[in-house]
């Protein structure tokens, strides 16, 4: 299903009682999809990526990862083997608020990605973090199982489905 976030916000800022939260630009774009949405899915975490392996291992069909790793530009969250196991479990994306790393790899990767920047060093892994709670970095608050709607003009969120 195809789609353009101007278009979208053009048609539901009008109807009354749905809109469209715009999240700030300040991400930039990898992955093998320009345009991809989902329900969301939410991790909060810093420099500890333990808890994204664990949600890509699940089955991530009609889904969208919204990553709220601080904003940190010190590791990356995300990489090349992490990538081909969301992908693997059908996500559909995933937005990282922090790094990502192997993004040479990863844009080969049948998967929509949008982080702050990349990263060579990895992260730790302690198993540290919280899942599935709002989180918010952007101008824009994330709510698991809400909508996430991106592309290369930006990225959406909506209460509600807009496709």
């Amino acid at each position: 299903m195809t789609f353009k976030t101007p278009d979208l916000c053009d048609q539901f800022e009008s109807e009354l009682g749905k809109s469209v939260r715009v999240v700030a630009p300040m991400f930039k774009r990898y992955g093998g999809r320009n345009e991809f949405s989902g329900r969301i899915a939410t991790l909060k975490l810093f420099e500890d990526n333990s808890l994204v392996r664990t949600a890509f291992a699940e089955d991530g069909k009609g889904k969208v990862l919204v990553i709220d790793g601080g904003g940190s530009l010190r590791c990356a969250l995300v990489g090349d083997q992490l990538a081909i196991l969301a992908q693997k479990n059908g996500w559909e994306g995933v937005v990282v608020y922090g790094c990502i790393r192997d993004s040479g790899d990863i844009n080969g990767i049948d998967i929509g990605v949008r982080a702050l920047d990349t990263h060579p060093q990895k992260s730790i892994k302690k198993n540290v973090g919280d899942r599935d709670i709002a989180v918010t970095f952007g101008g824009v608050t994330f709510n698991p199982g809400e909508y996430l709607y991106a592309d290369e003009d930006g990225v959406l969120v909506s209460a509600n489905p807009l496709l």
